[in-house]
């Protein structure tokens, strides 16, 4: 029979953990595993061969991510490492879970630290920024597993609960989400997108290079998505000035203005719960104010 679910307390289960180490050549073995997410994956692992101990991650679902998450985000890292871009290389997929009981991807471990110091450099929010450039080099339109994204983490839509009434609201958000859809969605090329660029899936090494993690809501739409979505992060995290280096990245690597910039502000600002917690929901209402201003 096979099983629904990898995980048996905090650890993937038997027949995953023979995949995985089959997948990395004959004789290797598992030697330890840990999670990446509090108690589920995906999982870091120690994988011994021949004598050399290599850091892998596997991926399989949990009850946040379920096996269309894992097929885009096998997708995704083909994808990226056709292209060079900075991104963990893809070692092995069973997307069908034939081998391994569920659905699950095995990649390289992205070395480095997820951590940013407060407040960040200039440098390295420009670096994010030209990163994000380089991804949304790949023209490209939907396909399977890389569907069209009209908004970044496509797979939650705040507005649409505010709306509904699943969540409460404010006069600002409300405001905003009437904008936006009298706005409606603009014109443009559709190109690669990674779907959920934060400061927790940007790893840089010691030297400053950057590699994207965690492409699960990967897809094709306008670059504002990312680029949108990375600012409000920033704006979040480290106040209202952080925003314009990662937009001045963007400009400095790709050599264009990104257009409609306001609108996907605001449609990243709308993509948040109404209250946030444990980061400050009135420098959210700041950045939303603000793009509310330049919305053309």
């Amino acid at each position: 029979m096979r099983e629904t679910n990898p995980a048996r307390g905090n650890a993937p289960a038997g027949r995953i953990l023979d995949w995985a180490a089959a997948a990395m050549g004959a004789g290797a073995s598992i030697a330890e595993t840990r999670t990446l997410h509090d108690d589920q994956g995906p999982w870091r692992l120690s994988v011994v061969s021949c004598g050399r101990t290599t850091e892998v991650v596997l991926r399989a679902p949990t009850p946040r991510i379920d096996a269309a998450g894992i097929a885009t985000g096998a997708t995704a890292l083909a994808l990226a490492a056709q292209h060079g871009l900075p991104a963990p290389r893809l070692l092995a997929a069973d997307l069908d879970g034939s081998a391994s009981g569920v659905p699950a991807t095995l990649e390289t471990a992205a070395a480095g630290t997820t951590a940013w110091s407060s407040p960040p450099s200039v440098e390295r929010l420009r670096s994010t920024g030209a990163a994000l450039a380089l991804v949304h080099s790949v023209a490209m339109t939907p396909c399977e597993h890389l569907p069209f994204r009209p908004r970044p983490i496509a797979v939650d839509d705040f507005a649409a609960d505010r709306r509904a009434g699943r969540m409460p609201t404010t006069p600002l958000l409300r405001t905003a989400d009437d904008l936006i859809t009298a706005h409606g969605l603009p014109s443009g090329e559709p190109v690669f997108l990674h779907g959920d660029v934060w400061p927790g899936n940007l790893v840089w090494t010691r030297d400053d290079i950057v590699t994207l993690i965690d492409w699960k809501t990967a897809g094709v739409g306008a670059p504002g998505v990312d680029l949108g979505e990375l600012r409000k992060q920033v704006a979040i995290t480290f106040g209202p000035d952080a925003p314009a280096h990662v937009l001045d990245g963007w400009e400095g690597h790709s050599g264009v203005r990104p257009r409609y910039v306001a609108y996907w502000d605001a449609v990243a600002a709308l993509n948040t719960p109404t209250e946030l917690i444990g980061a400050p929901t009135h420098r959210r209402d700041a950045f939303l104010r603000m793009a509310l201003s330049k919305l053309g």
